[in-house]
């Protein structure tokens, strides 16, 4: 299978992980805004996610007659698989925000 974009470089859980306040708002200063840059995050790497994963399974689109071919295509039930199985969005982003790989926007005022 071939590597996507989104694919994780450093292993992250798959299930939460309890965080301090602290910890989440130590590079902002404010929880407010440490949120909003990890949600932010998070719904972009769900979109290319979301994208990509509609993109591989536009080839299995074609019109079927037969019900047993859709319950039997092995390759697209794998895909489904292979992204059910990442991390979800919002683990992958909040590990980029505290390593420090997601830096928040400055706004001018």
């Amino acid at each position: 299978m071939t590597e996507t974009k989104t694919e994780i470089k450093k292993p992250t859980p798959n299930n939460t992980i309890t965080r301090t306040l602290k910890e989440i708002d130590a590079p902002t200063g404010n929880l407010y805004e440490s949120v909003n840059v990890i949600a932010s995050r998070a719904n972009e790497l769900a979109a290319v996610t979301k994208i990509e994963l509609s993109q591989k399974l536009q080839d299995f689109a074609g019109v079927s007659d037969n019900l047993e071919e859709t319950f039997e295509n092995r390759e697209q039930i794998e895909i489904s698989k292979f992204y059910e199985r990442q991390p979800k969005a919002v683990l992958v982003a909040t590990e980029e925000f505290l390593d420090g790989k997601v830096k928040p926007k400055k706004n001018k005022k």
